[in-house]
């Protein structure tokens, strides 16, 4: 990461930096000795703002605030030399779709613009679900962006955005990362959109069993259903790829940021009772209707476009990721600490 074209070496902005992915970015920030960081985020009345105790950076600022602030001066806190836009309401069940218009489309486009006016580079998360039930398949090289119909209305939020990107001409010089099903510490605030491994040693301290959803299509066994699982700590080794080599092949453009691999359910429950050291122990119950027609039984990255970048780093295998999970993370009760 000592590249002389890294834009990390400047002043960093991370939105949703109290979150489960931007929390792990500015962790991993700090792993390489960056600390001119401001964060924005929401922080409501949850307990995300513990993910931010450990950490190392300059500021936190309201995101309504940096918002309303940057509107009347647009470096009101000064110059930035990365963008990483984080931010955003990530709940697949969110129905209130003005919500999710103006925060996750508006706010985009906003700072989308005035990082490009203001010479940073800027970095942002659009997301696997804008692929929907992945009929077109989840290609990252495709530039017929028309051609996908997000499920849900945060994928379609974020589908929105990909297309202005790419009107615009934008996507020559910005990075959209789309991340699949990432799991792993700091994300305990999460509630029901947290990652199955988080639930299930949840379910498995209270109850000793899992419960995993049935399969409603007879293509797929119960519990078989595939995700490309991503440990977080892979998700923004990648993320800062893209900062650290910001010129060439990684200018801009869409990315899958995924594993490269689906697994099923059951290979993650497993692997999640197998670091507890415990036998499996495994119900199914039936998936709730509103989900049914929304539900991906197939996520897989094509992950070949982030490679011809550059991007060498072998993955964590999901045993392993698992483990340092539930071992380093869970059972201790602990978060990313810089």
């Amino acid at each position: 990461m000592g590249n002389t074209m890294s834009t990390l070496n400047g002043r960093i902005l991370v939105t949703g930096g109290a979150g489960f992915i931007g929390s792990a970015l500015v962790w991993a920030l700090n792993q390489r000795g960056h600390t001119d960081i401001v964060i924005t985020d929401l922080l409501g009345s949850d307990e995300k703002w513990r993910n931010l105790v450990p950490l190392k950076f300059a500021d936190y600022v309201e995101a309504d605030v940096f918002r309303d602030h940057l509107a009347r001066n647009p470096i009101a806190f000064g110059r930035f030399s990365t963008v990483f836009h984080l931010g955003a309401c990530s709940s697949t069940t969110e129905r209130n779709a003005g919500y999710l218009i103006d925060n996750n489309y508006n706010v985009t486009k906003a700072l989308a613009a005035w990082s490009l006016e203001h010479g940073a580079r800027f970095i942002y998360a659009s997301s696997a679900a804008t692929y929907g039930d992945g009929g077109q398949g989840m290609d990252d090289r495709s530039e017929d962006l028309g051609r996908l119909r997000p499920l849900n209305m945060y994928g379609y939020s974020k589908h929105l955005f990909d297309l202005h990107a790419q009107r615009q001409g934008w996507l020559k010089h910005i990075a959209g990362v789309k991340y699949f099903n990432v799991f792993g510490p700091n994300e305990d605030h999460k509630g029901d959109m947290r990652s199955l491994v988080n639930k299930a040693y949840q379910q498995i301290l209270a109850t000793g069993r899992v419960q995993l959803f049935k399969s409603h299509r007879p293509e797929f066994k119960d519990g078989e259903q595939k995700r490309d699982f991503l440990y977080v700590k892979d998700a923004v080794e990648m993320t800062l790829h893209f900062a650290a080599h910001p010129q060439g092949k990684t200018a801009g453009g869409l990315y899958n940021l995924g594993s490269g691999e689906a697994n099923t359910w059951l290979t993650l429950t497993r692997a999640i009772f197998s670091a507890l050291g415990r036998e499996p122990a495994i119900e199914f119950i039936d998936m709730p209707e509103v989900l049914r027609g929304k539900y991906q039984y197939f996520t897989q990255a094509d992950i070949a476009k982030l490679r011809a970048t550059g991007y060498t780093r072998p993955m964590t295998p999901l045993a392993d990721a698992v483990r340092d999970y539930v071992q380093n993370y869970l059972v201790p009760d602990k978060k990313l600490d810089a």
